[in-house]
């Protein structure tokens, strides 16, 4: 029975630090400065995975954004999306292409959970169409 709360456990630790990576994220955005400054600037040291997550999306932010942009439907554009359903959208595409480790269906979940927590459920459905693409082009 342990096993089970070990993985209730670790899943919530995964998706409180993905809540957490996306809030740094967008601090880094809104105030022009590197997700590593932001880190730097905290008061507390946050978990491994959220540095991990903030500092790798942050760093290939120009190849998510390609790979992602790649699937977007052709009257969509990256500037186009809200920021928090771009900064999801990274998140996700970051997991499916460095994190293989992490299976495309809790990726994909966890991304539209957070986008219908940060945006609404019609940022949810969009969320879930493109990062199926993306999750084909990455993994398959």
């Amino acid at each position: 029975m342990s096993d089970w709360f070990d993985d209730v456990d670790l899943a919530t630790h995964r998706r409180e630090a993905r809540e957490r990576t996306v809030s740094l994220l967008y601090e880094a955005e809104m105030k022009s400065v590197t997700s590593a400054d932001v880190i730097d600037a905290l008061p507390i040291v946050p978990d491994a995975l959220v540095i991990e997550l903030t500092v790798g999306v942050w760093e290939f932010a120009e190849s998510l954004d390609e790979q992602v942009a790649a699937c977007l439907d052709k009257t969509w554009t990256m500037a186009r999306l809200a920021v928090l359903d771009r900064l999801v959208l990274r998140l996700a595409a970051y997991e499916l292409i460095h994190r293989p480790q992490v299976p495309k269906g809790a990726v994909i979940n966890e991304a539209v959970e957070l986008a219908k927590y940060f945006s609404g459920p019609e940022a949810a459905r969009f969320v879930n169409g493109v990062l199926s693409s993306v999750a084909r082009n990455a993994r398959d």
